[in-house]
């Protein structure tokens, strides 16, 4: 077993605003911090989560037992700046083992001043937190007195009061430079078909890797630019990023985004699908203890195939706030009946086993399509517009950490920015009861533009010119 760092001779204490204490040892710099506490579950993607800028105002608990294992490797770094406020795990590995590391977690978070705490019942933690819902919490190396330490976390500013975006948003219109970092990654097309505007909200660079290698020329705008501003760039699409806190909070994009729905299409993941939400006039609501970790089951209603996918929220829209259903009465019915029993508030898992995905009437939008809903609570996960070239998913298709279930989201944006160039129209788009774009084979599209050449030595992966819009829907691959 890897050794580990509980020796450390600073103590360290963690205190919850509900009065809870947990006394352990720091494993990382010295300090005091505050924030809201919550926990991510993933095995492994330590690094992803510390550097992932939607964990800003966050302390973070991981719920594997041992972190730090593997070391840090810069590439798997997501942003320059670390937005979460804490870390709190269990067991903290000082000598990782992998070919691939360039020093351990301690020195990182030491070097980053990112303050942490090691030797507590994360399991106990974990479980309190799922049945009182992430609260405001402090830790500190500094003050170790409970009574003090638990009226500071009581006095902490909420989550919900604060605009996060903004602090981890750039400041500049910036071309994103793509580098292919790994020997078996995809590597970007030679020439990208697409112009893109990617809203930053505090977007990982790894989602701004997926949108290049899916053949994207990406520029990279401050949260709050003005809808005109963007226009004026001539994109063929935005996108919009995740990032962190209250979306309520967001108006400096989601305003935008209201200007922009209907004259450029757009794609939205985590913040940016609560986003094009607001946008529309959809409720959002404080899920209890989040969704942060890589196995969270999603069903495609439209594919009816389960994703695995990567996480990391605490806000979900209402699907039902966006405006009047239009679909099977039975299925609404039960809809309703188990949504008084759910503790989110919608649980839209009866629409997994429907003939047809259920459509709202948006009275701004028009149809709004439910696409994708969580298997474990029920949550809407995805939802498209029909009458304008919209989509967003709640979730994360980059992979970075966890499955690349859903990286065929890339290829759907690159799909929709082709039928708008091919000269579909929002008139035109009215006739539909569906979006294609959407209905495409995993499988096939993981190997879309992948060619293998075998060699003396063995064999090398490159990727060619990618033709994404044959060969990879689910239709032409039942026709083959």
């Amino acid at each position: 077993m890897s050794k580990t760092s509980k020796a450390s001779a600073q103590p360290a204490l963690l205190a919850l605003e509900d009065g809870s204490c947990y006394r352990g040892f720091s494993c990382g710099a010295p300090g005091e911090v505050s924030g809201e506490l919550c926990f991510n579950t993933g095995l492994v993607g330590y690094l992803e989560v510390i550097t992932d800028p939607s964990y800003a105002g966050q302390i973070v608990t991981m719920t594997y037992p041992q972190i730090g294992n593997y070391g840090v490797n810069v590439d798997d770094v997501q942003a320059d700046k670390i937005a979460l406020r804490g870390l709190v795990v269990r067991d903290m590995c000082t000598h990782p083992s992998n070919w691939r590391s360039a020093e351990s977690l301690p020195e990182f978070l030491r070097e980053r001043g990112v303050v942490a705490i090691e030797g507590i019942d994360t399991r106990a933690l974990v479980r309190h937190l799922r049945e009182a819902g992430a609260m405001r919490a402090v830790l500190s190396t500094e003050d170790l007195d409970e009574v003090s330490l638990v009226a500071k976390a009581r006095a902490a500013t909420p989550l919900t009061e604060v605009n996060f975006v903004e602090e981890v948003s750039r400041d500049a219109v910036e071309p994103y430079e793509y580098e292919s970092i790994h020997p078996f990654a995809k590597v970007a097309p030679k020439e990208a078909r697409y112009n893109v505007v990617a809203y930053d909200c505090g977007v990982k660079s790894s989602i701004l890797d997926g949108l290049v290698e899916a053949g994207c020329a990406v520029t990279v705008v401050p949260w709050d630019m003005p809808a005109e501003e963007v226009l004026a760039l001539e994109p063929d699409g935005v996108f919009l990023s995740n990032g962190p806190g209250d979306p309520d909070k967001v108006e400096g994009t989601f305003a935008q985004v209201e200007q922009l729905l209907g004259k450029v299409p757009l794609f939205g993941i985590c913040l940016g699908h609560q986003m094009l939400g607001k946008a529309a006039g959809a409720e959002v609501v404080k899920l209890k203890y989040g969704h942060r970790g890589i196995n969270q089951p999603v069903m495609n209603l439209i594919t009816k195939r389960v994703e695995i996918t990567v996480q990391n929220h605490g806000f979900n829209l209402v699907f039902s706030s966006l405006g009047s259903l239009e679909g099977d009465a039975k299925t609404a019915e039960e809809v309703t009946r188990v949504s008084e029993e759910s503790a989110t508030g919608e649980d839209l898992r009866p629409w997994t086993h429907a003939a047809k995905p259920p459509v709202v009437q948006n009275e701004q939008f028009g149809r709004i399509e439910l696409t994708h809903v969580n298997l474990n609570d029920g949550t809407i996960e995805g939802m498209c517009f029909l009458d304008v070239p919209a989509f967003s998913v709640q979730y994360h298709p980059e992979a970075a950490p966890g499955s690349t279930d859903s990286q065929y989201l890339f290829t759907a944006f690159t799909r929709l920015m082709d039928e708008r160039e091919s000269g579909v129209t929002n008139e035109t788009q009215n006739s539909r009861e569906t979006e294609d774009y959407l209905a495409i084979d995993i499988a096939q599209d993981r190997l879309a533009g992948w060619k293998f050449d075998s060699h003396d030595e063995g064999f090398t992966a490159s990727c060619g010119e990618p033709d994404r819009l044959e060969g990879s829907s689910i239709k032409d691959a039942n026709n083959a």
